[in-house]
């Protein structure tokens, strides 16, 4: 049986700068694993807090930081055309360390809830929060991450530099990712590398590719939603995260 859940808008402190977040959790208070949910380009939109209001059901203490709360606070959108030109122009403006940070602020911020299990936080990201979440996956304090169709892993990174890629070595998570085969934005060879570079650090990972799907593939919200590789994909979300 689900959940009774209660959520809330909450800040996450980082220094001087205050991050808007979305916070679902169970009403009941024992101690429970946390989920930290990482935006699309679209902001934490109706998406996203459904996909946070998900894990809090499940019986997780999940949140959901806006990761463009430097470049446009209070920024959400959906997904039509003006949307995803606006997304793209905030994910170009971003930088890997503040991003980095952004996150780790929110580990700080769930380790010190009453409820929240210690040692025992995933992280699952979706577009542009897909690369954010593998990036994510190297701080100590993360034990498992998805990463769901994140372009550009093994050719870019927020703010220049090394591209995402070469931040395998450095990851300390149990990594799952899922990737359509239609994904106009990931070509094959982008898995393979992810795949192979992976290997070659034995990073404990796994890939799930689904014949059949686009970019978004999981969202509801978007024309690109297919429900039978979202379906596939959801079970095994849910079997990486219960072991946090």
């Amino acid at each position: 049986m689900p959940a009774q859940i209660q959520t809330a808008a909450v800040q996450i402190p980082n220094g001087n700068l205050l991050i808007d977040a979305y916070l679902a959790q169970p009403t009941e208070s024992t101690p429970k694993a946390a989920i930290l949910v990482v935006q699309e380009i679209f902001g934490v939109n109706a998406h996203i807090r459904d996909v946070t209001e998900r894990f809090a059901r499940l019986g997780y203490v999940a949140i959901a930081p806006a990761i463009y709360q430097r470049l446009a606070p209070g920024f959400e959108a959906g997904y039509d055309l003006d949307a995803v030109k606006l997304g793209r122009q905030y994910k170009e403006q971003t930088r890997v360390e503040e991003l980095l940070s952004d996150i780790q602020s929110t580990v700080t911020y769930l380790n010190a809830l009453p409820n929240v299990k210690p040692d025992a936080i995933g992280c699952i990201g979706f577009c542009f929060g897909g690369l954010v979440a593998y990036l994510a996956a190297t701080l100590p304090e993360i034990k498992a991450v998805a990463s769901f169709y994140g372009a550009g892993i093994p050719t870019w990174c927020p703010g220049g530099g090394q591209p995402t890629l070469a931040y395998s070595s450095q990851i300390k998570a149990k990594l799952y990712g899922f990737f359509g085969l239609e994904d106009a934005s990931i070509p094959p060879e982008h898995l393979a590398q992810i795949e192979a570079t992976l290997s070659t650090y034995q990073i404990d990972h796994q890939i799930f590719r689904y014949a059949g799907a686009e970019h978004g593939f999981f969202c509801d919200q978007r024309a690109s939603y297919n429900p039978e590789a979202a379906a596939d994909a959801w079970l095994h979300v849910q079997e990486l995260f219960h072991q946090l």
